[in-house]
């Protein structure tokens, strides 16, 4: 992240920006009369659907305070301050939006013009457990703290986020220094966090550094970095997640659908990153064999550092690489501890099954992950995806970005994946994660009969109206 510059008031930001190429949402245009601008430290105040709002510069919610945003609400980053949402430790946002009216976050840009990393985005702070000392979100300036060394308030509230779009946000100011579409930090389990879906990030689509938060029906759409990425003992669960990569979006740093660790180094520091992921369905940047992909691209799952996640009932196709053990602290707390599982998943993966990192050996890497997965080295063919259950026209393939399907059906009617899931390791029957789970469903990925994006996601937002 960077430090952000807030102005002094909006007309000297307008008047800043009088040379620049870049549109930008004027206040002073009468078309714009019903926008709303929001800097510094807001107090507790509801957002109302009949009016926009543009975020300029770093703007907080501090402790004790409630920002309250209404079903339909559009919410703005500007982009000439990289305006960023930043939830503080005690401070709420309460972002109940529905199927038929989400709440979106987007960028400024006009339709047509808008770009990964435009602005920002949401970040999330809150009391629970971390396995650092007084962690601090990168660039934030003033510093800013987040999580607590304990777990006393694991279960901390940090409000409602549901049926929510954050998108063209997150923005990479250089390696490892950035901010994410949607960032969480030590976020409690007491905070709601479903149905919320991030498009064209500058940088990863969620980060979790540490917390206990869980979530249900996460969309990661064309990012840049990762998708899923998690640190500093992230303990919570998310059932049903979907990404789906753009071949023309990769990041220098190498991208990969989930990339996990326990810490900044490989250090033995508890309590572990044991994260559990559980029915996600992932569409790389390779369609077929036909469709090479961006060579920026690495690993389905990138595990690092002596992380300990899970991930099951998921379906991973379109990668280079089905996984990455990168340190001997990895392979041990999966295939001597046991603290994390890599289990019943499918990976495609066209150039090879496996790396492993100095010191690590890949071949018993692979005897580990291919005693519980299905692992083939090669690109799924059209056929082969059929006789899953994927279609191909998940894939971007050779589109542009901005000509996916605004609204694709992503239901299985049947093939491999309608099928087969499991909750049989011990890791379901922890107190944290027992009663979290749907057991129930059958199938392996995201999705079965029923499509959970319809009605609130768009798979095209670079040419939506708001």
């Amino acid at each position: 992240m960077k430090k952000l510059s807030i102005f002094a008031s909006l007309s000297l930001l307008i008047l800043g920006m009088a040379c620049s190429e870049d549109p930008i949402v004027d206040v002073n245009d009468p078309s714009n009369s019903d926008l709303v601008e929001l800097q510094g430290d807001l107090t507790t105040r509801t957002l109302t659907a009949d009016k926009k709002y543009l975020i300029v510069g770093q703007t907080f919610v501090r402790e004790g305070q409630v920002l309250t945003v209404e079903p339909g609400t559009v919410i703005l980053g500007n982009k000439r301050t990289r305006g960023t949402l930043i939830i503080d430790r005690g401070g709420k946002m309460m972002a109940q939006g529905t199927a038929e009216r989400p709440i979106v976050m987007t960028s400024d840009q006009e339709a047509g013009l808008r770009d990964k990393g435009d602005w920002g985005g949401l970040v999330i702070l809150g009391n629970a457990q971390t396995n650092q000392v007084n962690p601090q979100i990168e660039g934030i300036s003033p510093a800013v703290n987040f999580g607590r060394n304990d777990a006393s308030m694991n279960d901390d509230n940090s409000g409602v986020y549901e049926f929510l779009r954050v998108e063209f946000a997150g923005i990479e100011l250089s390696v490892n220094n950035e901010t994410n579409s949607i960032t969480l930090g030590g976020v409690g389990s007491g905070t709601k966090f479903e149905n919320v879906m991030v498009s064209y990030g500058g940088d990863d689509g969620f980060e979790w550094f540490g917390g206990t938060v869980n979530g249900k029906n996460l969309i990661s759409f064309a990012m840049w970095d990762d998708d899923f990425d998690v640190d500093f003992g992230y303990s919570g669960n998310v059932q049903f997640g979907l990404a789906v990569r753009y071949p023309g979006y990769a990041d220098q740093s190498e991208s990969n659908a989930f990339e996990c660790d326990n810490g900044p180094n490989d250090n033995d520091v508890p309590p572990y990153t044991t994260g559990t992921f559980s029915n996600f369905t992932i569409i790389g940047p390779i369609a077929t064999g036909t469709n090479p992909g961006n060579g920026n691209y690495a690993h389905a799952v990138d595990l690092r550092r002596r992380t300990a996640v899970t991930i099951t009932n998921s379906v991973f196709t379109g990668f280079p690489r089905a996984l990455r053990m990168n340190q001997p602290s990895v392979y041990n707390q999966y295939a001597v501890a046991g603290n994390g599982h890599i289990a019943n998943n499918i990976f495609f993966a066209p150039n090879e099954k496996f790396r492993a990192g100095t010191g690590v050996d890949v071949n018993a890497v692979g005897a580990y992950i291919e005693g519980r997965n299905t692992v083939i080295n090669q690109q799924a063919s059209e056929e082969q995806h059929t006789a899953l259950g994927i279609k191909q026209n998940w894939f971007f393939g050779s589109r542009l970005a901005g000509a996916y399907d605004s609204n694709p059906d992503f239901t299985i009617s049947g093939g491999l994946i309608a099928t087969g899931a499991k909750f049989d390791l011990t890791k379901f029957q922890e107190p944290n994660r027992t009663n979290f789970f749907n057991k129930e469903v059958a199938y392996i990925g995201a999705f079965g009969s029923t499509d959970w994006t319809n009605g609130w996601a768009e798979f095209d937002p670079i040419d939506k109206a708001y």
